[in-house]
């Protein structure tokens, strides 16, 4: 049997055998031709070998004279042949014109570029491509150059010599990602995720692989994986990076900044990761084109390419169903479509069932056991996209988004023969726009303007036959933002960003009874503008990027700036070394309401920053740390410091006598995250440690310094993927971290006078701490194609193996009946749930 190095010869061997053949009866090189006609006709050839390289003429007829044969070289090159004697004859450039013509091909893809732009430099000259990506000029300069450009790609300059073929040369051009830096580990813990050099973590949702106890590659799940990343009650809507709140993270979708995030009140990401192509976690150093989120910015881009191809998938687990599809209409023209909804207000499944008891525990609704209660609940969300190249310069890009939460539920009392009902709804939803125009000015300067709005609601109606009484209560967030941005490219590894940005929010509570009538509502609007300018210098071992972002709020006539720096340095082969810095503001914040809630369910609502009971939110950050990669090994060491000033009480959610006083304050946290990853052909396993002291400081508490709320000192994960095959693959994995603060009441003395009312008698805040929390996760993937065009995966995946009883949160109430009179009311993890998915793709 040959073995792979005699094919490879004998495949070499044919190929160059087919290519002599070939260019032998068409075209020869006019650097061999020359030699030949030297010998032939007697003569000297006087010329440079970089003048007549890569130029292939037809063989001459024989016999021909001398004259003759310098007219026909003249004729079929670009070249001057002038003859000084009988013998010698002088070779060069002539100042004339030649006709070019070139394939601009994806260099990924390998599909043609459609409305490419091809301009000969210094004159006024140029073209596009056709549908099949050729162009053709005539009458273009030997010696000039042309810029090739597209949207979304990197510009290529080439020579006019290059081009100069009967055979139209091919022109790869390379996709260029505006906002995320070099990938430096092209896998990182499972396909799909990938380390940039900026220190960003990217999830490809295309390439994603499989994580325990996950059937799709949902988006916020997935993220809290990383190390530094929490929730501290194993919910998406309730992410804690760093130390963090959930209200300090600043989520973008195409641009869209949102104020909601989750379906089934956090258990499930409300963004379709079908349609979302990347996402990337930046929890420090983060560019100064983002302000908001002084812990994290999450930013989610659907793809923006036209492929000119239809393409799209759909599937179902055990929750819900959801498909997308990508439709050309015209060459230049295509829209991408999302849509999810699920199936819980008709079907209850197990996986339905185990959700609906962990979001609705300890309220009114999960007293079905009592009452005679219907309830229907259901979610769903849709996008839509509109991609238009309006030439190879100018791109339009219009997005829309939709996500909504439905619960209506009816109680029915029967006291001796009368039957009473309570009628109660709830929605929460999110509408989001954004219209963007990206444009290309030349091959070194680019512009990007868009305007979004995002509009965010909740509001619940409870009806009470008893008191007669009918409550109504309402949160509405609308923010509207114009930004400019525009970039100079000075190189390939120096680059010069500059924008200005006009935003206003708006932010609205409303509170209404009937008996006694009762009406509250409380509207504040913001106007802030701000301008940054950034460099980035990457080349070869050094990355950096050092920016600056000056705010200014209108209505407080208050200017801040924000200085921001990322660096990272490659020691050598195996080490490098990152230094990330930055300041951050933001001006909105969730108030945590235990009394004036949302049915129970939700407690948070979104408030506006008055810069005085509710200030501006700033933070402080820096991080430094090392990182080895050898061998498929990476081990990744960072430690940590964040302050956020401007924090208030009622927005940290811990239980205390004086948590609805003006009380404002600080926190601060120091710590050290650590991840080790090896992978192999078939394996990728790791271990992630995160070590973090958190603490509050609030004047009017007593101690003034306590734990967070957020306070998980220990925090550890590990998690082994083993590919059985291409197509069959299983993960395994698990949570161990320390319980979260609480807060008890004084002993003996559990409940104190109110004016009217009897409260719980907290003690000092955050003194104790609930039971350390654990959890084990599997989960399988399985694909097969109907197909060569029609793929589908089947996954099957298990939370909380052990199903161990994890409590999330503890609190008190005043319960008579009870010992002391207080009752403890604790609030637990998932129970052992399993799910199931099948998707199909085309």
């Amino acid at each position: 049997m040959l073995n792979k190095y005699t094919l490879f010869f004998i495949s070499y061997l044919l190929t160059v055998s087919m290519v002599f053949s070939q260019n032998s009866s068409d075209k020869l090189p006019l650097s061999s031709l020359l030699l030949t006609l030297e010998k032939s006709y007697d003569i000297k050839f006087s010329y440079s070998d970089n003048d007549v390289k890569n130029i292939f003429i037809p063989k001459p007829k024989e016999g021909i004279s001398i004259e003759n044969l310098i007219s026909y070289l003249n004729k079929e090159t670009f070249l001057q042949f002038k003859t000084l004697d009988n013998r010698y004859v002088t070779v060069s450039f002539l100042n004339k014109y030649i006709s070019v013509c070139g394939s601009v091909l994806d260099a990924n893809s390998l599909e043609p570029l459609f409305l490419t732009s091809v301009k000969v430099n210094g004159y006024k000259l140029g073209t596009t491509t056709n549908s099949k990506g050729l162009f053709y000029l005539k009458n273009v300069p030997v010696n000039a150059t042309l810029t090739i450009s597209f949207i979304s790609f990197k510009t290529k300059i080439i020579t006019a010599k290059e081009l100069f073929s009967t055979h139209c040369k091919e022109v790869f051009l390379e996709e260029e990602t505006e906002e995320l830096s070099e990938i430096i580990m092209p896998k990182f813990l499972t396909a799909g995720l990938h380390k940039n050099a900026d220190g960003s973590t990217v999830l490809d949702t295309e390439k994603f692989g499989i994580l325990p106890g996950l059937i799709e590659p949902d988006i916020l799940k997935t993220i809290k994986i990383l190390p530094g990343v929490e929730s501290i009650n194993e919910s998406i809507s309730n992410i804690n990076v760093r130390g963090g709140t959930n209200d300090q993270n600043l989520v973008l979708w195409d641009g869209i900044k949102m104020y909601h995030s989750g379906h089934f009140f956090g258990l499930i990401s409300a963004y379709n990761p079908y349609l979302t192509k990347k996402i990337s976690v930046t929890k420090n150093g983060t560019s100064s084109a983002f302000s908001d989120g002084v812990s994290s910015t999450i930013k989610m881009e659907t793809s923006n390419k036209i492929t000119n191809k239809l393409s799209g998938g759909g599937g179902f687990n055990l929750l819900s169903a959801d498909a997308f599809v990508q439709v050309p209409i015209k060459k230049n023209l295509e829209v991408h479509i999302s849509a999810r909804r699920s199936f819980t207000d008709v079907i209850n499944t197990p996986t339905y069932n185990n959700y609906f008891s962990r979001s609705f525990q300890n309220n009114s609704i999960s007293s079905s056991a009592v009452n005679n209660t219907e309830s229907k609940f259901y979610f769903y969300d849709y996008s839509f996209k509109f991609l238009y190249d309006v030439n190879y310069n100018h791109a339009i890009r219009a997005n829309f988004i939709h996500i909504k939460n439905n619960l209506d539920y009816q109680e029915k009392y029967t006291t001796n023969t009368t039957t009473i009902e309570e009628n109660s709804t709830l929605k929460q939803e999110n509408l989001g726009a954004n219209i963007t125009w990206q444009a290309n000015w030349d091959s070194k300067f680019s512009s990007n303007v868009s305007l979004f709005f995002s509009d965010y609601k909740i509001n619940s109606s409870d009806y009470n036959k008893d008191s007669d009484q009918y409550q109504t209560q309402f949160n509405n967030v609308l923010e509207t933002e114009i930004k400019v941005d525009t970039k100079y490219e000075f190189s390939d590894i120096l680059h010069f960003t500059n924008g200005l940005v006009l935003n206003e929010i708006g932010v609205k509570n409303t509170t209404t009874v009937n008996a006694p009538t009762f009406s509250k509502t409380d509207k504040n609007v913001l106007l802030k503008s701000a301008f940054y300018s950034e460099i980035k210098y990457h080349k070869k071992n050094t990355y950096a990027r050092f920016g600056v972002r000056t705010n200014y709020f209108d209505k407080f006539t208050k200017f801040v700036v924000e200085p921001r720096i990322n660096i990272r340095q490659q020691l050598n082969t195996e080490v490098s070394i990152k230094l990330e810095g930055e300041f951050k503001n933001q001006t909105t914040a969730q108030k945590i309401d235990f009394e004036d809630n949302f049915l129970g369910i939700e407690k948070r609502r979104w408030i506006l920053s008055d810069d005085k009971n509710t200030p501006i939110i700033k933070s402080k950050q820096a991080s430094f740390g090392a990182a080895y990669s050898k061998n498929k090994l990476y081990v990744d060491i960072t430690g940590f410091y964040k302050k956020a000033d401007g924090i208030t009480a009622v927005n940290q959610g811990f239980y205390n006598n004086t948590q609805t006083l003006n009380s404002i304050g600080n926190y601060e946290v120091k710590g050290v995250e650590f991840l080790v990853n090896k992978q192999t052909d078939k394996i990728s396993t790791w271990l992630s440690y995160t070590y973090a002291k958190n603490n509050y400081t609030f004047d009017i508490f007593n101690p003034t310094t306590f734990a967070n709320s957020l306070d998980i000192t220990h925090s550890l994960s590990a998690a082994f993927n083993y590919n059985f095959t291409k197509f069959l693959k299983v993960s395994f994995g698990g949570v161990l971290r320390s319980g979260k603060p609480y807060t008890t009441p004084i002993v003996g003395n559990e409940t104190i006078e109110s004016g009217n009312r009897t409260i719980v008698n907290y003690n000092n805040p955050n003194q104790e701490k609930l039971d350390n929390f654990f959890r084990l996760d599997l989960s399988g993937s399985y694909d097969f194609n109907f197909s060569e065009a029609i793929k589908s995966t089947v996954r099957i995946g298990f939370t909380n193996l052990t199903d161990k009883n994890n409590t999330i949160d503890s609190y008190y109430v005043v319960d008579e009946t009870s010992e002391n009179n207080v009752r403890r009311v604790n609030n637990y993890s998932l129970p052992f749930t399993p799910n199931l998915s099948f998707r199909i793709n085309f």
